[in-house]
């Protein structure tokens, strides 16, 4: 009995799967009846045999073909249009057949000579549809079953095959398990009813049957649930197969969350917006093939039905789909793949903005699924897809990044780019030009560096701090496809424009943008390399224009040139000029000079030396001032020169660096004073040498003075020689060969400044690299200095001593021969020998003490120069024959 109930199914199922069929029945039902029992006799061999069961089969047939249900009295060609309009859509995704169909369908509804429109649709829709299954180019192609193969039928029954040939072979262990799971009222629940709501779970909503189980609590994983019933139940590899399916549907769920959250929040920065755009692009695809999916089903005619009828005749009817579960866990894997990308990324976005968000999904490329690498690729690049763009997430920081590099402009209203404007100088906002066409039209919102002067006074900065803090580069804003190496370049060159647009006011920056959009470079993240060759031609073009702007219009060259010339005494004849100039009224307290007479004096040893050929645009920033003063400071102590510069070269010659100067000046100044006044004595002793003779008795002292001065005189020049040679030229020239070179930007121009000026301080002021005794040789120097000056005052009264001494004698002489002359009587000086001639001593030995020490500590000086120096000081192992000397002695 078993078996007939099998084979009046297959009869079933060979009638309803011939629709051409059945309306011919309907139409001649008795005429056709022979053909039913031909039909029946050939598809069920036991009722040739049996009567009985042949008649009931043919009655059965008939009642099925005479049946009403399903079939739509009144013809819907709205119902119709729709399930043409699926069809199309099915074969052609883009929608344009489907536009093409309502234009004829409407052209069809406007004609009145056609009666019977719905037919003739109905027609053409039945055609299409068998050619589709006979073409077999269905939307699941490699997966759809073959068709069964069929025999051609004829009027008249065929000769009756043996029994033996014909038997069955008896029923598969699936079939005993189904009768059984039927009888004991366990029966598996229908395939198409787990599909329709694993249709569902992939769209994250619970079905009728599977459900999914949130928690709102993070540490809980999400759980999904079976709901049964005590009649069908679900397979343990079936409730696998779900599950596999569910993940996807949970992983959409997460990334549609985050997508809906991220829509609906404020201030979102531009990356983040398209990392949105891009996920929603994704989902409009997966709703698509969704939507596609669902139209599978309807190739099932159970299911509208309730569940225990479907369940009753579910398997005995033997029906087939296009769609399964596992056909569809199949053409669902692509996307599972593509959702556990998408949740990955929408994971570590959250808390993450700006640069370090492309940082994070580039580092999904650095993998050796070719899969994730494509993946991660059409999500930071722009990829053109038939006819529309899927916009990368790259795409704003790229942008940013364009008008930035070409421009000098920051527009990163979310603070996304790993270039950030400083807020605490928001008080130096200007307003800017407007932009050029090719970037953002619209000001920008940094403000650049520079301003009108009415906008700032009072509040304005040296150009080196709005250099250094107007803009902060954020590595970890930085991606990692750009490298750290090339990400200072891009803030270098950006700053280099912005600098040159408003700090330098350049007219000719439109050129220079001009020259930088046409070396042919792209910034695009599929083309590395066309990047780089971008970011380092716009480096290069824009440090040269600011090089030669500095140098060409602002005549940087010709400032530091006057600096080295004036304040460090470049100009010897200047030097002297103003020494002799200068030399009696810094003698005076310091409460007795006025400005407008030193100002007077520099006018003059201006004019009378060489520097009158500099420009005088240069010789008007020199300035002759004094420092603040107390009580008891004489001129010398808080004379210097002043120079002056304005913006943008305040940006190189900043207030530290004129500090750094302005000490050197005073060091070196003091050391022309020491020379002038060495120089000065010497004169004054060698020109009263014939007075000195009368003085027998302190031939031998003068002799002392002479070599001890002589001796301060060779320290002093070889000092002078040393800074002036070996030190200031020697870094000038190091300076000038770097901006003739024009090479690098304006740190690399800062930074070489800087190490002009501190290899000049430390080798000048003989500054030490230990720590705590940086200025110890610099002490012992102006010691030495003090002591100098105060032998020299001695060696002046002790001439004044002689002078005196020698004028008593010639009057003692004068008397003796009988002449008198009348002059002021002398007091007893010859008690302020003693003293004279101890002071003498004393200062000089102090002198050479201080020298024995300077020289020594020279002589163990990591710089090169300063023990080559030590050596120029004593050439002859002077000072450590005199300190092995003394030390016999002692």
């Amino acid at each position: 009995m078993i078996s007939r109930r099998v084979n009046s199914s297959k009869l079933v199922t060979r009638v309803q799967r011939c629709p051409q069929l059945t309306s011919s029945i309907l139409r001649k039902m008795t005429a056709l009846t022979s053909s039913i029992e031909s039909l029946v006799i050939n598809t069920v061999y036991s009722t040739r045999d049996d009567r009985a069961l042949r008649d009931e089969l043919v009655f059965h047939c008939q009642e099925i073909l005479t049946s009403h249900i399903g079939r739509n009295h009144e013809p819907d060609l709205g119902y119709l249009s729709d399930q043409v309009k699926r069809h199309l859509l099915q074969k052609s995704p883009s929608g344009s057949s489907s536009f093409k169909f309502t234009n004829l369908l409407s052209r069809l509804l406007d004609q009145p000579v056609l009666s019977r429109k719905h037919a003739s649709v109905l027609f053409l829709l039945t055609l299409a549809s068998s050619n589709q299954s006979q073409s077999s180019t269905s939307f699941l192609p490699s997966l759809a079953p073959l068709p069964p193969s069929r025999k051609p039928m004829t009027s008249s029954p065929v000769e009756p095959i043996p029994t033996r040939a014909r038997q069955p072979r008896g029923k598969s262990k699936a079939e005993l398990l189904r009768e059984y799971r039927a009888k004991t009222g366990h029966s598996q629940l229908p395939e198409y009813l787990l599909l329709r709501d694993a249709l569902y779970l992939l769209q994250g909503i619970s079905g009728t049957f599977i459900r999914f189980s949130f928690h709102d609590s993070a540490d809980t994983d999400n759980t999904l649930v079976f709901v049964g019933d005590a009649k069908h139940t679900v397979s343990p590899p079936t409730k696998a197969l779900i599950h596999r399916l569910s993940e996807v549907g949970y992983l959409y769920t997460r990334v549609e969350s985050y997508v809906r959250d991220t829509e609906a929040a404020t201030a979102v920065g531009m990356i983040e917006q398209s990392l949105c755009h891009h996920l929603q692009s994704q989902l409009t695809e997966y709703y698509r093939l969704i939507a596609i999916l669902e139209s599978q089903m309807a190739s099932i005619p159970g299911q509208r039905e309730d569940l225990t009828t479907s369940a009753e005749g579910a398997h005995d009817t033997g029906e087939t789909s296009n769609l399964t579960l596992r056909r569809l866990d199949v053409w669902i894997n692509d996307w599972r793949l593509r959702m556990r990308m998408m949740s990955v990324c929408v994971e570590g976005a959250r808390g993450t903005h700006g640069g370090a968000l492309v940082n994070l999904i580039h580092g999904y490329a650095d993998n050796g699924d070719p899969f994730v690498r494509k993946f991660t690729d059409q999500l930071l690049e722009e990829v053109s897809l038939s006819d529309f763009f899927l916009a990368g997430v790259s795409k704003p920081f790229f942008a940013t990044l364009h008008k930035w590099l070409f421009s000098g402009e920051l527009y990163d209203p979310f603070t996304e780019f790993f270039v950030a404007l400083d807020h605490s100088m928001a008080h130096l906002q200007y307003v800017h030009p407007s932009t050029l066409a090719g970037g953002i039209g619209q000001l920008s919102v940094d403000g650049g560096f520079g301003g009108d002067s009415d906008d700032v006074s009072g509040m304005r900065d040296s150009g080196l701090r709005l250099w250094e803090t107007k803009y902060q580069f954020q590595h970890e804003m930085l991606p990692m496809f750009v490298g750290e190496t090339f990400g200072r370049k891009i803030f270098s060159t950006g700053k280099s424009l912005n600098f040159i647009r408003y700090s330098c006011h350049d007219s000719d920056w439109v050129v220079t943008r001009e020259k930088m959009s046409d070396t042919g470079g792209t910034l695009k993240y599929s083309d590395i390399a066309g990047l780089e060759r971008s970011i380092d031609a716009a480096y290069q073009i824009a440090s040269r224009r600011l090089f030669e702007v500095f140098i060409e219009k602002f005549k940087l060259l010709d400032h530091l040139s006057a600096l080295k010339n004036y304040l460090l005494l470049g100009h010897g004849d200047f030097a002297d000029r103003l020494m002799e100039a200068l030399g009696t009224s810094l003698g005076r307290p310091a409460n007795t000079l006025f400005r407008h007479n030193l100002t007077a004096h520099l006018d003059t040893a201006l004019r009378s030396s060489n520097a009158i050929s500099d420009p005088s645009d240069v010789r008007r920033r020199l300035d002759a001032r004094m420092l603040e003063f107390s009580h008891g400071e004489i001129g010398w102590d808080v004379f210097t020169l002043e120079y002056k510069v304005d913006a943008p070269i305040d940006t190189v010659l900043d207030p530290t660096s004129m500090e750094t100067y302005l000490k050197l000046f005073r060091h070196l100044w003091q050391m022309k004073r020491i020379e002038s006044a060495l120089n000065a004595g010497w004169m004054r002793i060698v020109g009263g040498a014939r007075t000195f003779l009368r003085v027998p008795e302190l031939e031998f002292e003068w002799h002392k003075i002479r070599i001890i001065t002589a001796e301060m005189i060779h320290f002093v020049r070889q000092m002078e020689a040393y800074c002036h040679l070996e030190v200031i030229e020697c870094s000038w020239k190091t300076l000038t060969d770097f901006l003739n070179k024009k090479e690098g930007d304006l740190d690399a121009l800062l930074d070489a400044h800087q190490s002009y000026l501190d290899r000049m301080a430390k080798k000048v002021l003989l500054l030490s690299s230990k720590t705590g005794k940086e200025e110890t040789v610099l002490s012992l120097v102006k010691e030495l200095f003090s002591t100098i000056l105060k032998y020299r005052e001695a060696t002046d009264n002790f001439y004044n001593y002689c002078l005196t001494e020698s004028s008593r004698r010639d009057e003692q002489l004068d008397a003796q021969r009988g002449v008198h002359t009348v002059r002021p009587k002398h007091g007893n000086e010859s008690d302020l020998l003693p003293g004279l001639l101890e002071r003498l001593s004393e200062y000089g030995s102090s002198f050479t003490e201080r020298a024995q020490t300077i020289v020594h500590l020279l002589q163990v000086y990591s710089d090169l120069d300063c023990r080559f120096l030590a050596v120029r000081l004593s050439f002859s192992d002077f000072y450590k024959s005199r300190k092995e000397l003394a030390q016999r002695t002692s």
